[in-house]
């Protein structure tokens, strides 16, 4: 059987009959270096294109590779005048490698989305300063719509067995009831229409947070919630984790109402490493859902979603 060519090897040559002598030699050794560049992204100007994950865990070496490492045109090619800082860039503007040293009973609480380039092109647009208000919303509703799906596939089900049309039987599943959103305001009122797209009739409660001013403390302001919260699964909604503070107050009220942190999961667009470890340290058991774990936020969200910027 012929062996394939790599990728960045000439085809149809003058010189064929010996190329295809060369290629039955050394199989073996063009076909490992055909698999490196395809998993590490050796050899710049070979067309193979890099991905890397958005996040990993530390490795016995020390820090884990930045988790906005690749490049964002990385679907067009590497085309078109994106300007975003890859780990081949070595800028200043590289961000630095982040680490979660989490205990490894609290680190599965930290769920990403998995990466395709959909998400990855609706992450670019978020980010990108010279998007445009309407782009920028439509992309964010795009995005909050996939976290809240994912969200809600966290949430307990039952099995059950239906009788379709044709009169047979069916098994499939139902989730279970007894579920109820809450969002700090108020870049996290922006999600509650992707959540009632998705559940016509959940119930939603508001927290107000805000920061002091003289010593800048996390302060609650307001609270309202179903009167029967404490019996409820929570979907909390917050689409920036920068710092985790605004979340980690957010949890204690629920707490005070009687919500256990183990029935919360944290619905987020984009969070901090740091923001993800404090919430992960203060309540273990807390589930957090992101598409994305990077030192740079933005923070930009609320005023450029609600037209404030």
């Amino acid at each position: 059987m012929e062996t394939m060519p790599c990728h960045n090897q000439r085809v149809g040559s003058a010189d064929a009959p010996r190329q295809q002598q060369q290629q039955q030699a050394g199989a073996t050794d063009r076909d490992q270096d055909c698999s490196e560049q395809a998993v590490t992204g050796s050899g710049v100007g070979s067309g193979v294109v890099s991905r890397q994950l958005r996040f990993s865990e530390p490795g016995p070496g020390g820090d884990s590779p930045s988790p906005d490492s690749s490049s964002c045109c990385s679907g067009s090619g590497g085309g078109g005048g994106c300007s975003c800082s890859g780990s081949n860039g070595g800028g200043p503007d590289t961000a630095p490698s982040p680490t979660l040293d989490l205990p490894a009973a609290a680190a599965p609480r930290l769920k990403l989305l998995p990466m395709n380039d959909q998400i990855r092109e609706l992450q670019t647009i978020i980010r990108d300063r010279t998007s445009s208000r309407g782009d920028f919303v439509f992309s964010a509703d795009r995005l909050i719509r996939l976290v809240v799906e994912e969200g809600l596939n966290q949430l307990p089900y039952t099995e059950c067995t239906v009788t379709t049309p044709t009169g047979y039987k069916y098994e499939g599943v139902k989730f279970e009831k007894g579920n109820c959103g809450v969002s700090i305001m108020r870049s996290g009122e922006a999600m509650e229409q992707g959540l009632r797209d998705c559940c016509r009739s959940i119930r939603i409660g508001k927290i107000l947070i805000q920061s002091d001013e003289d010593t800048q403390r996390a302060k609650v302001y307001y609270a309202k919630f179903p009167p029967d919260i404490f019996r409820r699964k929570v979907l909390l909604m917050y689409p920036i984790l920068s710092t985790g503070n605004t979340v980690i107050e957010a949890v204690k009220v629920l707490i005070e109402h009687g919500v256990q942190p183990n029935v919360i999961i944290l619905l987020s667009l984009f969070s901090t490493p740091h923001g993800a470890k404090s919430i992960i340290q203060e309540f273990p058991d807390i589930t957090i859902l992101t598409t994305e774990v990077h030192p740079v936020a933005p923070t930009h969200f609320g005023q450029k979603y609600f037209g404030t910027d």
